[in-house]
């Protein structure tokens, strides 16, 4: 069965010369992005609940730029004006940058990791006297707090936002050859909406072992996985497929 239309349950890229642009025009296939979960703020009171007060903090972890928007959404909701002593703890550059949107940039202080929440350890550890507040959704990878717990430092997470599965009703007669997951949410969120989903000749891929595993409890076929050590990222899994198939 040969490829030519994908759904990518993700946002578009922003940016013009993409992964997928350089796909599409490749392998001339089509490809649509439809984000198969999307991200909800609670509201102040909710966070109240959860007993914080960001007066009591002097550092913040950033996972994601989620994380910062809806921190300072927070932080705004209970007029706490941020001082320009709090320290930002970033898990990568992009997520730093991102700060910009709200900070001075070279006014603040700013760590950042490379990429992994591993890579912020030693910059949290010569930290280790601050008091950290971990903003995050409802839905969060246990390695990030069973790190911080290793650490024996002052923390508390805060679900300042949740992940809420997407209305997809007006898919329901609309057919692809690959559907691309990067979560189990997103598997989630494609059981809740088609609960009857069929998928014959449909081929599911996946990004990273928590996705194959959910793509896998849900009885679902998998056809593509990344990242591996051929096919890094999804787009190079994708395209080694499309060009098996499609000769």
């Amino acid at each position: 069965m040969k490829v030519k239309t994908i759904l990518v349950s993700q946002p578009e890229p922003k940016m013009e010369n993409s992964p997928y642009s350089k796909l599409i025009d490749k392998e001339k296939v089509k490809v649509d992005f439809r984000p198969f979960i999307h991200v909800e703020g609670v509201d102040a009171k909710t966070v109240r609940q959860q007993k914080i007060d960001l007066n009591d903090f002097t550092a913040i972890i950033l996972t994601s730029r989620n994380a910062v928007d809806h921190f300072f959404r927070i932080a705004e909701e209970m007029r706490f004006k941020v001082p320009d002593s709090m320290k930002y703890f970033c898990q990568s550059e992009a997520v730093a940058y991102y700060l910009q949107k709200y900070v001075v940039y070279r006014k603040r202080k700013i760590y950042v990791g490379k990429r992994l929440f591993t890579d912020l350890v030693p910059l949290i550890k010569k930290y280790k006297d601050e008091k950290f507040l971990l903003p995050s959704s409802d839905v969060l990878k246990s390695d990030v707090p069973d790190t911080l717990e290793t650490l024996g430092i002052n923390w508390k997470r805060a679900i300042f936002y949740k992940t809420v599965i997407s209305d997809l009703s007006d898919l329901r007669n609309v057919y692809y050859d690959i559907l691309v997951f990067f979560s189990p949410s997103g598997i989630e969120s494609l059981l809740q909406n088609f609960p009857d989903f069929d998928q014959k000749e449909t081929r599911i891929a996946v990004f990273g072992n928590s996705t194959v595993d959910a793509a896998t409890d849900a009885g679902l076929r998998i056809d593509i996985k990344a990242p591996t050590p051929e096919t890094p990222s999804m787009t190079m899994a994708l395209q080694k497929y499309i060009m098996s198939v499609n000769k």
